[in-house]
Parts: C-alpha cells; sequence; structure tokens
C-alpha cells in the first residue's frame, strides 16, 4: 500500500509539472508576463473610420484570452504596433456583360513586433486577408461589420500564430 501512495504521489508530482507552461492555443509566452499592443494607425488611401480601433481592440483580446499574459500600456514584455497600410476594394470575376460579378475587400496590416526578453523572435511583417462579396450589395452597414470582422479574425490569428507559435 506503501508503494502505491508513492506511486500516486509522485505521478501526480509530474501530471501538475507538465501542466505548468502548458497553453490550449498553442503558445509560447516563455518568460513574458505582459503585453502592449500600441494603437494601429490607418495609413491606407481609403480611410474607413474607426477601423484601425477595431483592430486595435481585437488583437488585444485575441492575446488576452489566449494566454495568460497581462495587458500593459507601456514597458510590455512583447509589444505590437503598426499602421493599417492598405484597404481595397477590387473586381474578382466579371460577366457576360463585362460587368464585375464579384468584388474583394482586402486589408493589409505591418506589424511590427518585439520580444524584449528574446529580441531574435522580433519581426516586422505584412498580413492580409480578404473577403468576397457580391457585385451587386453595398458593403456598408452590418454587411461591413460582418466583413471586417472576419478579415481581422483572420489577420489577427495569423499575428498571434506568427509571434506566439512559431508557425
Amino acid at each position: 500500500m506503501k508503494n502505491l501512495t508513492h506511486y500516486l504521489g509522485v505521478l501526480a508530482l509530474f501530471t501538475l509539472q507538465s501542466c505548468g507552461i502548458y497553453s490550449f492555443s498553442g503558445a509560447d509566452i516563455g518568460n513574458a508576463q505582459t503585453f502592449q499592443v500600441n494603437q494601429f494607425r490607418n495609413t491606407s488611401a481609403i480611410v474607413e473610420p474607426g477601423i484601425d480601433r477595431t483592430f486595435t481592440l481585437e488583437l488585444q483580446d485575441l492575446i488576452q484570452s489566449q494566454t495568460s499574459l497581462g495587458l500593459t500600456n507601456s514597458n510590455g514584455d512583447l509589444i505590437y504596433e503598426g499602421e493599417i497600410i492598405d484597404y481595397y476594394i477590387s473586381p474578382m470575376s466579371a460577366t457576360a456583360e463585362s460587368t464585375a460579378a464579384q468584388n474583394r475587400l482586402t486589408v493589409v496590416v505591418q506589424v511590427r513586433f518585439y520580444n524584449n526578453l528574446d529580441p531574435d523572435k522580433d519581426f516586422d511583417r505584412r498580413f492580409a486577408h480578404y473577403y468576397d462579396y457580391p457585385a451587386g450589395a453595398q458593403l456598408m452597414g452590418a454587411q461591413l461589420a460582418s466583413a471586417l470582422d472576419e478579415i481581422f479574425t483572420r489577420i489577427t490569428q495569423d499575428i498571434f500564430n506568427a509571434s506566439l507559435t512559431n508557425w
């Protein structure tokens, strides 16, 4: 009986110890405890009001929900900053009458990531995604919000993967 108790104790110790840094998202935060997301500016030729703030908040929310890092306004262990450098609509396919049958909204974000604990992981990269919609539809109101939500979800996840999962 004493051996069984000893065996279960050792098993419990290894089990609890191995769960210490595990993350369901696969994030590798190392020794980082805080992160900072500076306000992303919209420097694209077409300025859609408010998308810079929405993008910044979505990136903050994703990192907070997927890691145990605390959000800070300055001196973060991990720092994200950048600009929305492109926001444009382009025709994707044509009809028999040579008019657009489908349009594509594309958003491109330039991101600078600084890991103050491991500078080898720093990067300066572009991330982009798009949303296709019928040419006859007007991209405004709820449809625009839905399109931007889909685009920002994909871009923020790509940024998260590039900075914290080494994908």
